[in-house]
């Protein structure tokens, strides 16, 4: 089967020719992937800033959203059958440690990570996973149009999950980027509160694409946004801030965006917040670290999804052209996300 393959960072993946995976253990699930997200820590992979977190043995396949078609099933999966329409959780697990029982599956202490952690994901033509990653959907989905909700989708989700009693009628939630994570950010928040989005990009096409999702207010990120924000919530900031980029200085952004006595959640990564320590205990400001959604979560964000408050806003690519859909992505030019479509 084709797949795509890292062999060395701060090199373009190459399209392979690879064995197709097979089950070998009894709760072992083959998937024929129908679609397969592209996301920005697919760049940051590639780049090699999850190498210390992860120590992946390259070559190995990346793609860690996913949705498809069940092929093959071990024998002891009875959640699933062949033929059912599946998405993904991104980490298989086990179940039986403290964080499944406690329902913080994405903290399992023998979870695995395709795509991430030197496991092969999901930008192939067939992936193996297992039963307890499997979510089965309407089979009138098609997995191109919601496989990036298994990661892009369920880690905005639970960050909107964390926020919500938070966000009582009358407060003010500002999104910071409208893109891949955030457009979903924006929808799940429209569909779960009835708060004031405020959404902050620094570009226009986004922004009209956010007023669109739900944004009663947009903001042009052109270095006059933290006071653009301060404008429109009489001078405080915000009661919620959820930044979906965290970088290039828009992580210091948020922080000052925040009203005293508010949250600031941070989605997207690669930046460095600095903040000191008196301005966090003399305004009892939060910091609220964000992962990937819980199972749960991504079978509640799959019910919005089916009945269409949630929608991804996608640009299809056929799996060949994955080293073209990666270079349109770190160009910016991709509204919502790139799909790989075997």
């Amino acid at each position: 089967m084709k797949a795509v393959r890292l062999h060395g960072y701060n090199q373009q993946p190459t399209v392979d020719e690879v064995p197709e995976p097979k089950v070998a253990g009894p709760l072992d699930v083959v998937v024929k992937v129908g679609g397969a997200g592209v996301c920005r820590t697919d760049l940051h992979i590639i780049l090699g800033q999850w190498d210390a977190a992860m120590s992946p043995n390259l070559p190995y396949t990346i793609g860690h959203e996913n949705a498809g078609w069940v092929h093959e099933i071990g024998s002891a999966v009875t959640n699933v059958a062949v033929g059912d329409t599946v998405i993904l959780h991104p980490t298989p697990t086990c179940g039986l440690c403290r964080a499944c029982r406690a329902g913080q599956d994405m903290h399992c202490s023998a979870s695995t990570f395709p795509g991430l952690d030197g496991s092969d994901g999901g930008m192939a033509e067939y992936l193996l996973t297992s039963a307890r990653a499997c979510v089965k959907l309407d089979p009138s989905t098609q997995p191109k149009d919601v496989a990036a909700l298994a990661d892009a989708g369920i880690t905005a989700y639970h960050a909107v999950r964390k926020a919500l009693p938070l966000l009582y009628p009358g407060t003010t939630a500002v999104v910071i980027g409208a893109g891949g994570l955030g457009h979903i950010g924006i929808q799940c928040l429209a569909a779960l509160s009835a708060t004031n989005i405020v959404v902050v990009d620094r570009n226009p096409d986004a922004l009209a694409l956010a007023s669109k999702l739900g944004a009663g207010e947009t903001v042009v990120a052109d270095g006059t946004q933290v006071d653009a924000v301060k404008d429109l919530t009489n001078g405080e900031g915000a009661d919620v801030v959820l930044d979906f980029v965290a970088e290039e200085g828009a992580e210091n952004e948020g922080f000052a965006m925040t009203r005293p006595g508010g949250s600031y959640y941070v989605i997207g990564y690669g930046g460095t917040l600095v903040v000191p320590t008196l301005d966090v205990i003399s305004t009892e400001r939060n910091i609220v670290g964000n992962i990937v959604g819980t199972y749960n979560e991504l079978a509640e964000l799959m019910v919005l999804a089916e009945a269409g408050k949630v929608t991804l806003h996608t640009k299809t690519y056929p799996l060949d052209a994955a080293p073209d859909a990666l270079r349109d992505l770190e160009a910016g030019q991709v509204r919502g996300r790139a799909i790989l479509v075997p």
